[in-house]
């Protein structure tokens, strides 16, 4: 998954696209548990993914309402579907991005 910069982000909401923005921190355990089940899920479907360190970007985190990390935006056509604080599993996370994004 591709680390985004604040542009890459705006470019993706602004053009209306749909996939995954993932917030985090490296520090994080969760987060580094997170992170390595979105790479097996990456490898599994097909789905636009950047992921953005929030100790960079703490307008950002304000701006969307990040209460936590790890954190996942689910994003259809530009617009926020979901938000995902509890990771649960690789099987759970396909389900809410079949859901969301791919319909």
């Amino acid at each position: 998954m591709k680390e985004w910069t604040r542009e890459e982000l705006s470019s993706f909401i602004e053009q209306k696209s749909s996939g995954i923005v993932y917030f985090y921190t490296p520090l994080c355990g969760t987060c580094q548990v997170a992170s390595r089940m979105l790479q097996i899920i990456g490898e599994m479907v097909t789905v636009e993914m950047g992921k953005m360190n929030l100790n960079y970007y703490p307008d950002i985190a304000k701006l969307f309402a990040v209460e936590s990390v790890p954190c996942l935006l689910l994003v259809k056509n530009g617009h926020v579907r979901e938000v995902i604080y509890a990771f649960h599993s690789i099987p759970y996370l396909l389900e809410k991005i079949k859901e969301q994004i791919r319909n």
